[in-house]
C-alpha cells in the first residue's frame, strides 16, 4: 500500500512538471514547490499562509539542487522570501529582511573584507572611502546650516554628587531633540563630554538604566547627556509614532549627535581631548556610526549591537544605505573606523552578538593591530545575558571610562571597592520632560509633520 501511495505521489509531481515548459518559464504556485521541496528532502517548512499565497515560481525545478538549503536559497530569493533552520530537519518561512545575512553569512564577508587591506597605509584608503560615501548616503555632505537660537534649559536638580536639567536643541529650523544633561557638582579644571544616545528599549531616555548609566558617569567627574530617538520621546510631540521608521530618521538622528556634541564641547569646562559615546541597541548603532564619522569621539562603548550579519533591524539605523558604502560593509568594519581610540565592545549571548569573541573581536583586533594598538580595543561578554543595558554592561563602562578618562572610580565605589548606584536618584517621566506634561512649552516655531521635516532637510 505505501508503495502505491508513493509511486502515486512521485506520477504526479512527475506530471506536473513535465506540464510546464520553456514557454510558460516553468512555473508552479511556490505552495507546490515547498511542498516538493518538503517530499524530496524529507523535511517540515513551516510559513504563514499569507506569505506563500498567489505566489508563482519561474523555472522551479530547475531551481533544485542535491543540498536543501541551496535548493531553499534558489527558490526563495526569487520571492523576497528567506528562511530559518528551528531544528533538525525543520525550517520556517519568513520575509526578506535586507538588515540580516546569516552568521556565516557575516563571517564570510568579514573575510572578504579583510582581503582589502593589510596595513594602516591600506586601511585609512579604505575608510576614507566608506566615510565619504556614508556622508553623502546622509545626505549631510556639506552639513546643514546650524539655527541660531540658544539650548532651551529647565528644572535643574541637584542629587547626591551630580545634578540634572532639561535640554532641548533646535537642530534644524523647527526641529528640536531633547535631553538630560548629567553634571558633576562644581566640576574643576576640564572634565570629559559622553553622549548616551537612546536605543530601542521601552520608556526611552527616562527608562531605570539610562538614568543609572548617565548619573554614575557624572559622579565621577564627566558631563553626560541622555537624548531621545527620532519620533520617540519629547519627539512625538513633533511627529509620528511611525514616523520613526522612515529611512530619514538615521540621518537626523546622527545630526542630533553633532548638535549637541557641539553645544557641550562650547562649555568652558568641556575638555576635547575626552569625548566618549556610548548606547545599546539602537543606541549602539549610533554609537559605531558617529564615531566612524567624527573624528571628534576619542573613545566608544557599542553595546549588544556589533555584529557581521545584523546591520539592525530599524530604518532609523540602516535605512540611508550606509551599509552599501564601498562595496558593502557591516556593524563591524564600521566600528573598526574607531582604530586606534579605545573601544570597548559589549556583547551578550542571547541576541545577534553572540559570536563576538570569535568573530567580530578579532576583527576588529586585526585593524587595531595595523596600529600596533590592540590593546586599547576591549570586549566583554557575557554569555548568559541577553539584550539590554543592564548593570554587567554597566559596570563594564564604568572601569573602561575611569581607566582612559582619568575619572574617579571611588567616588562611585562603597567601602569595599564595589562599584555602587545606589546613591542614584530614579526620576518619573515629568521631572524629564522639556516642553512640559502636555507640551504647552514646545517653541511656536516647532514643525508638527514629517512632510514638513522633508521640506526643511531639502532646502
Amino acid at each position: 500500500m505505501k508503495k502505491l501511495v508513493f509511486a502515486l505521489c512521485l506520477s504526479i509531481l512527475i506530471s506536473s512538471s513535465v506540464a510546464q515548459t520553456s514557454d510558460n518559464a516553468f512555473k508552479r504556485p511556490l505552495k507546490d514547490v515547498i511542498a516538493q521541496i518538503e517530499k524530496q528532502f524529507n523535511v517540515k517548512i513551516r510559513y504563514p499562509e499569507d506569505l506563500v499565497k498567489d505566489r508563482v515560481v519561474t523555472y522551479a525545478g530547475w531551481r533544485f539542487r542535491p543540498d536543501i538549503e541551496e535548493t531553499l536559497n534558489n527558490v526563495l530569493s526569487s520571492q523576497d522570501i528567506t528562511f530559518a533552520k528551528e531544528g533538525e530537519g525543520k525550517y520556517k518561512l519568513q520575509n526578506f529582511q535586507y538588515h540580516l545575512k546569516t552568521p556565516l553569512q557575516g563571517k564570510l564577508q568579514l573575510d572578504f573584507l579583510s582581503t582589502f587591506y593589510n596595513d594602516a597605509v591600506s586601511w585609512e584608503k579604505r575608510k576614507a572611502e566608506l566615510k565619504n560615501c556614508m556622508w553623502e548616503a546622509l545626505k549631510l555632505s556639506p552639513l546643514p546650516a546650524k539655527p541660531n537660537s540658544k539650548p532651551i534649559i529647565s528644572n535643574k536638580r541637584t542629587f547626591d554628587g551630580y545634578t540634572v536639567e532639561n535640554v532641548a536643541l533646535e537642530v534644524l529650523p523647527g526641529l528640536y531633540v531633547s535631553g538630560s544633561l548629567y553634571q558633576p557638582i562644581n566640576p574643576k579644571g576640564k572634565i570629559p563630554v559622553i553622549l548616551n544616545p537612546d536605543g530601542h528599549f521601552g520608556d526611552g531616555r527616562y527608562r531605570e538604566d539610562s538614568q543609572y548609566r548617565c548619573a554614575m558617569q557624572a559622579r565621577m567627574g564627566a558631563m553626560a547627556f541622555s537624548y531621545d530617538l527620532f519620533a520617540w520621546g519629547e519627539s512625538l510631540l513633533q511627529f509620528k509614532p511611525e514616523d520613526h521608521r522612515r529611512a530619514l530618521a538615521q540621518t537626523i538622528q546622527f545630526l542630533n549627535s553633532e548638535r549637541i556634541l557641539d553645544w557641550m564641547l562650547s562649555f568652558k569646562y568641556a575638555d576635547p581631548k575626552r569625548v566618549a559615546i556610548t548606547g545599546g541597541s539602537g543606541g549602539g548603532s549610533q554609537t559605531m556610526l558617529v564615531t566612524a564619522l567624527d573624528d571628534r569621539i576619542t573613545l566608544s562603548v557599542p553595546v549588544v549591537m556589533l555584529s557581521s550579519y545584523h546591520s539592525g533591524g530599524c530604518p532609523c539605523e540602516s535605512g540611508m544605505g550606509v551599509h552599501l558604502c564601498g562595496g558593502g560593509t557591516n556593524n563591524v568594519e564600521i566600528a573598526a573606523m574607531a582604530a586606534p581610540r579605545p573601544q570597548l565592545a559589549i556583547s551578550d549571548g542571547k541576541d545577534w552578538t553572540q559570536q563576538v569573541p570569535q568573530v567580530e573581536f578579532p576583527f576588529l583586533q586585526r585593524i587595531y593591530g595595523f596600529y600596533d594598538k590592540t590593546n586599547l580595543v576591549q570586549n566583554v561578554h557575557l554569555p548568559t545575558e541577553g539584550h539590554d543595558y543592564g548593570i554587567n554592561k554597566r559596570l563594564a563602562l564604568y572601569s573602561f571610562l575611569a581607566k582612559y578618562f582619568n575619572l574617579d572610580l571611588k567616588k562611585v565605589q562603597d567601602r569595599s571597592g564595589k562599584i555602587d548606584e545606589s546613591k542614584v536618584t530614579i526620576e518619573k517621566y515629568p521631572a524629564m520632560y522639556v516642553f512640559g506634561e502636555k507640551g504647552e512649552n514646545l517653541p511656536a516655531n516647532a514643525i508638527r509633520s514629517f512632510e514638513e521635516l522633508e521640506k526643511i532637510f531639502k532646502k
